[in-house]
């Protein structure tokens, strides 16, 4: 990827004629099941306790409908836009994932990649392998984005934000809904721990983290900060109170505090407390184009996709990035022309209208066509 915007492949004007392996995105999701064994699969697919929070991300997304307008020219439509000085193809950001790793033995070097090959953003979760100046290397010209959980004082903190700056990142996370591991219940049942959890320690500097840690970054550094993990007004206030560039609206894909609300019933809050003095990120069970410009019309500048990262890199590494991105893509653009509009810029509430959900919430609930036999614990 370079400052311009990327190159676009060929269409088929007739979908299902190409010779493409992945031509829908639920192809990825049925490959990397038969891949993974139920450790890894479980760490994609499951929640915290009873996954209500999960279920809920993607109720919110369902029980949004499109006010679509015709007779508009849509003969030229464009998904890209811009963030931090950069143009990308779609406003999306592989979301922070830990332990990819078990998905493909490249992890986030494989996924950083895909994602500048595309000209998406990439955000690296500081749990996952080959770590920050080994994934800086491996993706040097992508949008990179660093991640992080606290496991050490301020010099941890400060020695972490300094290395994301040497190593030409884009901006800094820092990560504020983890303060205690929550109960993964599918990998409790199975009595399974992953070796990482047993080997991770500095988890008190994550329960006592507060906003002094915030202000610290900001007053010694220059790059841009992320605070992801904001699901209230008046958290994002205090964020803003504290200079924060980028409020990043995530409930952890459920996977921390059960019984949260979905993603995109708290993000008009977000918008309207923020009021544009910063940017937005949101993610939790985005999986469709569709899903990308609800967000979009609705205020977020950015979408992360975290659990259909995992799918597309076990289903074929960093291709499948590609490809996945790809697919999005296509759907990104066919879902704004029939909505009448040509560019992102054009979206706003007016496209959207609150409706009653359809399809019963899941973490497959997005790719009705996919049947999953379910894992009995």
């Amino acid at each position: 990827m370079n400052d311009g915007t990327p190159s676009r492949p060929a269409r088929n004007v007739e979908l299902g004629a190409s010779g493409e392996e992945f031509q829908n995105l639920h192809e990825f999701v049925r490959k990397a099941r038969a891949r993974l064994n139920q450790n890894a699969w479980d760490y994609i697919v499951g929640a915290s306790e009873t996954e209500t929070t999960m279920r809920r991300n993607r109720m919110a997304l369902d029980e949004i409908a499109f006010r679509p307008r015709v007779l508009r020219n849509v003969a030229e439509v464009d998904g890209s836009t811009e963030v931090f000085g950069r143009r990308l193809r779609l406003p999306v950001m592989i979301a922070p994932v830990g332990a990819l790793e078990i998905f493909d033995p490249d992890s986030g070097a494989a996924v950083a990649r895909g994602a500048g090959r595309f000209g998406a953003a990439h955000m690296l979760s500081s749990v996952s392998e080959p770590g920050l100046e080994a994934t800086a290397k491996a993706a040097p010209d992508a949008l990179r984005i660093y991640q992080l959980y606290v496991r050490g004082d301020d010099a941890f903190v400060e020695d972490v934000v300094s290395r994301t700056i040497d190593n030409g990142y884009a901006a800094f996370c820092l990560t504020v809904d983890t303060a205690h591991y929550s109960r993964r219940e599918r990998d409790i049942a199975k009595r399974y721990v992953r070796e990482s959890r047993i080997r991770a320690t500095g988890g008190d500097f994550q329960k006592g983290l507060d906003w002094r840690t915030v202000k610290l970054i900001k007053d010694k550094y220059k790059i841009p900060l992320v605070i992801k993990g904001i699901a209230t007004a008046e958290d994002a206030a205090i964020a803003l109170d504290h200079g924060v560039d980028w409020i990043y609206v995530s409930n952890h894909g459920g996977r921390q505090l059960d019984h949260g609300r979905g993603s995109m019933h708290v993000l008009p809050e977000i918008v309207d407390a923020v009021a544009g003095r910063a940017k937005i990120m949101v993610d939790g069970s985005f999986c469709r184009g569709t899903d990308i410009v609800k967000a979009i019309a609705s205020g977020a500048d950015l979408v992360g996709i975290g659990r259909l990262q995992c799918w597309a890199l076990a289903a074929a590494g960093e291709a499948g990035i590609v490809r996945m991105l790809e697919l999005l893509e296509d759907e990104v653009i066919r879902c704004l022309g029939l909505l009448g509009v040509t560019s992102l810029t054009e979206l706003d509430k007016s496209c959207l209208h609150a409706a009653t959900a359809t399809n019963l919430p899941s973490v497959f609930s997005a790719f009705p066509l996919l049947d999953i036999e379910p894992y009995r614990y």
